[in-house]
C-alpha cells in the first residue's frame, strides 16, 4: 500500500464538536443582475450532513459562501443555533460563527508549517490547549510526523488531509466543505472520501458538502438536496432520490438514461421492450420512459425476452458496458451488468426489464 493509502490515524480520536443547526431562511442572492438563490429553504440538523448536488451556476457552491459568511444576502435570513448571522445589510463575520471552512483548493498557508496551519483556527485557546487539540487533529489524519514540514512538502493527498485536520482541530459547530476530494485522482478519492466520512461522524458536526458527483453524494450525505437555478428541486435521501426523482431533468442528472416516447394505454406505457404499468397516469398521457443502464434491463443469451444484438462492449472494472439495438428503438439501449467472456459484438441476446428501475415520466 502506498504512503498516499496508508497512515491515517486512530478512528474516534478526532475530538467532538459542539454540533450546530444551520438554517437558510427564504435566502436571495442576486449577482450581476442575476439571481443565484432563489428563496432557498433549507435546514440542517445538529450532527446532519447533507450534500448540496447540482450543475454548474446551480448555486450550490453561493449556498457555502453564505453560509460561511463569505456572501451577502439580498432577502430572507441565516440563522446558526437560532441566532441570525445574515440579513439583507448584515452579516456576522465567518470567525465569529463557528464554522469550519475546507475548499478544494485547500487554501493552506504556504510560508506556515503543517502544525502551525492547523494552529492558526485555535488562536482563541491557551497555548498548551491549542497545541493539544491541534496534535491530535494532526495524529488522526496521519500527518503527526509532518509538523515541522511545509504544505509543499506534502503530496496532494496529504495537503487535503492537512486541510481537513485544519477545519476539524477547532472543533466547529458547523463544516462547510466546497468539492473537497475535486483535486483528487480516482484512486485516492474513494480512500480520502471514506476516512473524511468517518472523521464528520466522529466529530458529530453539521456538515454542508458542495458536489457535482452524484454517487459522492449519495455516500456521504445524510440527506441529499438537488439544485436548479438557485432553489432546492428535490431533496431526501440519496436512494429515494434515484429511485424518485421528482422529473426527468432530475433523473438524467444521476445517471445516463436510455429514452423512449410513448403514450399510455389501457394504464401501461408499450414500448418495443414490454409494457410498462402507469397506474398514476390517464389513457392518452404522452410520457418518456427511461431506463437506466446499471440494472435497468438484463441480458440474456436466451429466451424469454425482447430479441437484441449487441452492438457495441467495452470493458470496465467487473462489468460489461453494452450497447443493444433492438427492433424500434431509435437508439441502442445502454445496459451495465457484471461482466462476461461469454457476451461478444454481434452476439444475439434476450432483453428483459427490470421495472425497479426503469423510469416513467409525462411529457411537458
Amino acid at each position: 500500500m502506498t504512503e498516499e493509502l496508508a497512515g491515517w490515524g486512530t478512528r474516534g480520536t478526532t475530538g467532538v464538536s459542539f454540533a450546530a443547526t444551520l438554517e437558510f431562511d427564504a435566502v436571495d442572492v442576486r449577482l450581476g443582475g442575476r439571481a443565484v438563490l432563489s428563496q432557498f429553504s433549507l435546514t440542517l440538523r445538529p450532527g446532519e450532513i447533507v450534500c448540496l448536488l447540482g450543475e454548474s451556476g446551480s448555486g450550490k457552491s453561493t449556498a457555502l459562501r453564505v453560509a460561511a459568511g463569505i456572501q451577502p444576502i439580498h432577502a430572507g435570513a441565516v440563522r446558526i443555533n437560532g441566532q441570525i448571522v445574515s440579513t439583507p445589510g448584515m452579516t456576522v463575520p465567518t470567525d465569529r460563527r463557528g464554522v469550519g471552512l475546507m475548499f478544494q483548493d485547500f487554501a493552506l498557508f504556504p510560508h506556515l508549517t503543517v502544525l502551525q496551519n492547523v494552529l492558526f483556527g485555535l488562536r482563541k485557546l491557551g497555548r498548551p490547549a491549542a497545541l493539544a487539540q491541534a496534535r491530535a487533529a494532526l495524529r488522526r489524519v496521519g500527518l503527526g510526523d509532518r509538523e515541522a514540514d511545509y504544505p509543499h512538502m506534502l503530496s496532494g493527498g496529504q495537503q487535503q488531509r492537512l486541510a481537513l485536520a485544519r477545519s476539524v482541530a477547532p472543533r466547529p459547530g458547523v463544516l462547510l466543505l466546497d468539492e473537497p476530494f475535486s483535486s483528487l485522482d480516482a484512486r485516492l478519492r474513494e480512500t480520502v472520501r471514506e476516512e473524511t466520512l468517518a472523521v464528520l461522524r466522529e466529530t458529530n458536526v453539521t456538515s454542508l458538502i458542495v458536489t457535482h458527483d452524484p454517487e459522492e453524494a449519495m455516500i456521504l450525505g445524510d440527506r441529499v438536496a438537488l439544485l436548479r437555478h438557485g432553489r432546492i428541486a428535490q431533496i431526501g435521501t440519496g436512494a429515494d432520490i434515484y429511485r424518485q426523482p421528482i422529473d426527468l431533468s432530475a433523473a438524467r442528472f444521476f445517471s445516463p438514461l436510455s429514452e423512449i416516447e410513448t403514450v399510455v394505454a389501457d394504464g401501461q406505457a408499450q414500448t418495443p421492450l414490454g409494457a410498462v404499468p402507469t397506474p398514476e397516469l390517464a389513457d392518452g398521457t404522452p410520457v418518456t420512459v427511461a431506463i437506466r443502464p446499471a440494472g435497468g434491463a438484463r441480458l440474456r443469451s436466451s429466451g424469454p425476452g425482447t430479441p437484441g444484438r449487441v452492438v457495441s462492449k467495452r470493458d470496465a472494472i467487473g462489468e460489461d458496458l453494452c450497447e443493444v439495438k433492438v427492433e424500434g428503438l431509435d437508439a441502442p439501449l445502454g445496459v451495465r451488468q457484471p461482466a462476461s467472456s461469454a457476451l461478444a459484438v454481434g452476439q444475439d441476446v434476450f432483453v428483459t426489464l427490470n421495472r425497479e428501475h426503469v423510469l416513467v415520466f409525462p411529457r411537458i
